[in-house]
């Protein structure tokens, strides 16, 4: 757990308005905004001098039927004696080393410079933290030179052999650390300060050093290669283990689980060279990578797969050197080793090809292909470099590849869970050194924990006039449409329909039967259409924006010059990210229509169901409702004396190693009395920057096209009186920041729209490995699964803030991650009852499908916007998204940064009252 600061305990005062009617009609769960009373085991201590970063807990939930559920964590005994702590400061390198090399240079501190010193062996975190079992016996600092390698023999330093780098290890005694301050926290006794911090991570560094001195780590996992797949584009999947120690209520955890790390596939670079990039030969790939015409794009493209990657320079035929450097892929050259001249260390000018030739009596034999520049600045021809095993790929997956990872990555549930009890052998805790020696226990025939959970009950949903059924209540997070109508269909004009795919691949026939498809399905949802044969063409997939102006051209002139088409269908072929780009870009952003984008494989002969989903999205772009919560259901989000605004906020970042790339914002919210009508706003701002820069603005207009929406269509009170946030994306360590940065902004938005509403703020997190598996199978959906609705509040979460793991889905594929629920501010009082019925209520109201989905609707949106950001900028304005894995100055990254600033376009006005982003 990343350190984080402990200021005072956030959150409204105890107690609240109640919610409406229990036991009415609906058969949803009702919601009531009171918090519980009296001392109830495992809360933390309620005086004031415990201080807390979010909402302190202050009750559990007790609503849903109770089932037993296993997660995958195992308890851990903590140690007794005090742990000391040093600060690390390594020198000799100009550049920040990767963890890995600081490793390198700790073990061999350990064992070979000074292994008087370090008896027992002290654990280090890859940076610059070490934690030692007793005092380490040099006062409070010690400086050490250690060397990666041991110096040259008489014999090698005679032949001219280099002597090696020295490091500089200074160490220093920072603080002593008493482990029963944090059996004080983990009683609720104690706030979540520094001290409380350092302990933690001072365990995690313990577990970790055993496998991350065996083999490849990331972080807080590591992987082997006992269990490994080839997957192509020289990319190996290899399955590893994640661990990670954690504060729960009343004891400490180690949650463990697998996990999946992309290696970089062992061998030449020029094999990995074809293999990524699909040429035949050397001498194919060679002409690509030297072309006049698209040589300096494949160049780019294969760099930024093979740059950062350790080769070994290896001359075929030769005897391999003992001691030979592992060299970093920087660049790719720009010419041939025949044509590549330097300057050697006598003075002569000679090219790549003769210096290998003279210096290792070898000839080239591919010298049609560039070569590999090293950090050196050295040259050395692809089939000379050699990419050695367990390198992880600290890329992007290209996304071509990403079912792969998915297959070897997904294990059902009872799978999953054997393989983690499997893991606990290859941790093998009791056997580390490091474990022994700290004092930590976990029993070697340990099991996973075994708790109670509680599985909510489901919303009731209501359709629109004309339904056989009226409301319908989701089982096991899914239901159907049949005989339903949407809850506001809209009226569509006049459409038509513009396919991108080959004619004789998209027949006329075929044409005219998904457009009788479609009519059929608008049909049946309520839907109305006036046109009821709409204009069709073939279009020119190289001027996407004049082939649809065309085709609405067509629709504009048949309807009597009246007005252009409500909606365009676009028919695209397989495999058109780009062509979907420019239609996206055209119609949200230049012209301010809606677009429906459909794969040709898919809505050939397409069933009723298919064409049933596509009225899903069509709908609400154009401004209808599909359904929304019965208001007895949920009355906290539909209480019309507390008009109530959802919002969803996301970040998303640039792929490692795409400098200058900037991270994109979004911020969506409902207008709308059910929060089932949302709009979104998406903003640019500085590459990996967390905080939303204009969460003032974003939230300022929302809240007045709320405000409009309640006054101008609902004909209600426009003023809303709570707001709810969810925040996607947002790690531990910056819950504060969210809450001194972002609260502050939104505030300030409410001020500028003259309102005081209350503010409840909730982190949604993804990025964790907590998995719930069902003890009884009767318990367990058709996936093996939890059921949808499966709650955990109690046993494994934070011993003194609020906090929950709510899986809100049913599983389909693998084992269901639960969506882990973190409140930093409630001035709405919510109980957890309410806040977690509340937030299930959310996951139902996603318009694209009839499922619930994994998070509320509102952060789901706020993704998809995050992640339709591309199409902010004009197709042929060249905006290189991914960079050239090339490393960039301040200089070169605040230039690049500002062309991506200046080049964002904003939504067309017309699309920002609709859900053009379903």
């Amino acid at each position: 757990m990343p350190p984080r600061a402990a200021p005072g305990s956030r959150g409204a005062p105890r107690g609240g308005a109640a919610g409406r009617g229990r036991g009415q009609r609906g058969g949803g769960p009702v919601i009531v905004a009171t918090r519980q009373t009296g001392a109830i085991p495992g809360l933390p201590d309620s005086s004031s001098h415990i201080t807390t970063v979010g909402v302190k807990r202050s009750a559990f939930g007790t609503s849903g039927r109770s089932i037993q559920v296993q997660t995958n964590h195992f308890e851990v005994k903590i140690p007794e004696a005090v742990i000391h702590h040093y600060d690390v400061i390594s020198s000799g390198s100009e550049k920040v080393l990767p963890a890995r090399v600081n490793m390198e240079i700790i073990e061999r501190l350990q064992e070979v410079t000074a292994p008087q010193v370090f008896t027992p062996r002290a654990v280090y975190d890859g940076r610059k933290n070490m934690f030692a079992a007793r005092e380490l016996p040099f006062g409070s600092s010690q400086e050490f030179d250690v060397f990666l390698t041991d110096p040259p023999s008489p014999g090698e330093a005679a032949r001219g052999a280099r002597a090696p780098k020295a490091y500089k290890v200074r160490l220093t005694h920072v603080a002593t650390i008493n482990p029963q301050v944090l059996q004080r926290f983990l009683e609720g006794k104690q706030s979540h300060d520094n001290d409380v911090l350092t302990a933690i991570t001072a365990l995690n560094v313990v577990i970790r050093m055993e496998p991350s001195l065996k083999y490849p780590f990331n972080v807080r996992s590591f992987f082997t290669s006992r269990e490994q797949k080839d997957i192509g584009g020289g990319i190996v999947l290899w399955r590893g283990y994640f661990q990670s120690v954690r504060p729960a209520i009343g004891r400490m955890l180690i949650n463990v689980d697998i996990s999946t790390g992309a290696m970089y596939k062992p061998g030449t670079v020029l094999r990995t060279a074809l293999e990524v990039s699909g040429y035949p030969s050397p001498e194919k790939l060679g002409a690509a990578l030297i072309g006049e015409h698209n040589g300096a794009r494949e160049r780019v493209k294969l760099q930024r797969f093979l740059s950062g990657v350790r080769v070994y320079v290896e001359i075929p035929g030769a005897p391999r050197q003992e001691r030979r450097p592992a060299r970093v892929v920087k660049r790719i050259s720009t010419n041939l080793p025949g044509n590549l001249s330097f300057v050697n260390r006598e003075g002569q000018s000679m090219t790549v090809e003769q210096y290998f030739k003279r210096t290792h009596n070898y000839q080239i034999r591919h010298p049609q292909v560039p070569c590999i520049e090293v950090g050196s600045g050295a040259l050395v021809p692809m089939e000379c470099c050699v990419i050695f095993e367990g390198q992880i790929m600290r890329k992007q997956v290209p996304p071509e590849r990403t079912k792969d990872v998915l297959d070897f990555a997904t294990k059902r549930p009872a799978e999953r869970l054997n393989s983690i009890k499997a893991g606990l052998g290859v941790l093998a805790y009791g056997q580390s050194e490091y474990v022994r020696q700290f004092g930590l226990t976990v029993q070697p025939n340990a099991t996973p924990l075994s708790l109670q959970a509680r599985v909510l009950e489901p919303p009731v949903l209501q359709y629109g006039q004309g339904s056989r059924q009226a409301t319908i209540k989701p089982r096991d997070g899914a239901w159907n449409m049949i005989d339903k109508k949407f809850f506001r269909p809209v009226k569509i004009s006049r459409w038509c329909v513009a396919v991108f795919e080959r004619q004789n691949r998209f027949r006329p026939d075929l044409a005219e039967e998904m457009v009788h498809g479609l009519l059929e399905a608008f049909a049946s949802v309520g839907i109305q259409v006036e046109e009821k044969d709409p204009v069709i063409q073939w279009a020119n997939q190289t001027t996407v924006a004049q082939s649809l102006r065309a085709v609405g051209g067509a629709c504009f002139k048949k309807n009597g010059n009246k007005a252009g088409p409500d909606l365009i269908v676009c028919v695209l072929p397989e495999a058109s990210a780009d062509l979907y780009m420019r239609v996206k870009h055209f119609g949200d952003i230049s012209q301010g229509v809606a677009t429906q984008c459909l794969r040709s494989s898919k809505c050939t002969r397409a069933k009723a169901q298919y064409f049933a989903n596509v009225c899903l999205k069509i709908n609400v772009k154009l401004g209808g409702i599909n359904t929304v919560p019965d208001a007895r259901s949920v009355p906290v989000l539909t209480d019309p004396h507390n008009p109530t605004i959802v919002m969803g906020a996301d970040v998303i970042h640039p792929a490692p190693g795409a400098d200058g790339r900037p991270s994109f914002t979004a911020l969506v919210g409902n207008v709308d009395s059910d929060t089932a009508k949302y709009i979104a706003d998406c903003r640019v701002q500085r590459s990996r920057q967390e905080m939303i820069d204009d969460l003032e603005d974003m939230a300022t207009a929302m809240i007045k096209m709320y405000q409009g929406y309640r006054r101008g269509v609902e004909r209600k009170p426009a003023d809303p009186k709570r707001i709810i946030f969810y925040r996607d994306g947002v790690s531990e360590g910056q819950f504060q920041q969210v809450l001194d940065i972002e609260v502050t902004q939104l505030r300030k938005a409410c001020a500028a729209c003259n309102i005081n509403p209350k503010i409840t703020v909730i982190v949604v997190g993804k990025r964790h490995h907590v998995r719930f598996f069902p003890t009884n199978s009767n318990d367990a959906d058709r996936s093996g699964n939890c059921p949808a609705g499966t709650v955990v509040d109690n046993h494994i979460v934070h011993p003194t803030e609020f906090d929950f793991y709510l899986q809100s889905h049913s599983g389909l594929l693998g084992t269901s991650r639960p969506a882990h629920y973190s409140v930093l501010l409630d001035e709405n009082g919510f109980t957890p009852d309410s806040l977690q019925a509340l937030s299930f209520a959310l996951c139902h109201v996603y318009a694209r499908s009839t499922r619930s989905v994994s998070i509320p609707a509102p952060v789901y949106y706020a993704d998809i916007v995050c992640a339709r950001a591309k199409n902010h900028y004009d197709p042929d304005g060249h905006m290189d998204f991914e960079g050239s894995g090339v490393s960039l100055d301040e200089k070169q990254k605040q230039s690049a940064f500002d062309a991506f600033k200046e080049g964002f376009r904003s939504l067309h006005s017309s699309m920002r009252k609709v859900m053009y982003f379903s």
